[in-house]
């Protein structure tokens, strides 16, 4: 089992910035990719970004390019999910996930989840 633990949620004016995190534990050595979900009140969760654990590629949804960025530390077991440039639309909850699949939004292991709100 990995366990995932989310932080760095808030309420943000739009064009302001967040920076979101999320922490393994448990069997981090199975990991191979690690991302970021979100969903907003009564939407389908969206997938929003991923990245490998060997070589840090990276993949975004077309609706946060350019404005998201991954990365990841693989020896502290974290992604992070750098958000500039927020929107109202960009509100939800977002969830970070081990295993994820972008084309199926899934993900083998699931954290808790944390708020984002942008107002205007």
């Amino acid at each position: 089992q990995v366990q995932l633990v989310e932080s760095g949620g808030g309420l943000v004016q739009a064009g302001g910035s967040l920076r979101l995190s999320c922490v393994a534990s448990g069997r981090t050595f199975s990991i191979y990719n690690m991302g970021w979900f979100r969903q907003a009140p009564g939407k389908e969760r969206e997938f929003v970004a991923v990245v490998s654990w060997i070589g840090g590629i990276t993949r975004y949804a077309d609706s946060v390019k350019g404005r998201f960025t991954i990365s990841r530390d693989t020896a502290k077991n974290m992604v992070q999910l750098q958000m500039n440039s927020l929107k109202p639309e960009d509100t939800a909850v977002y969830y970070c996930g081990a295993g994820a699949r972008a084309d199926t939004r899934t993900a083998d292991y699931w954290g808790q989840g944390t708020q984002v709100t942008v107002s205007l």
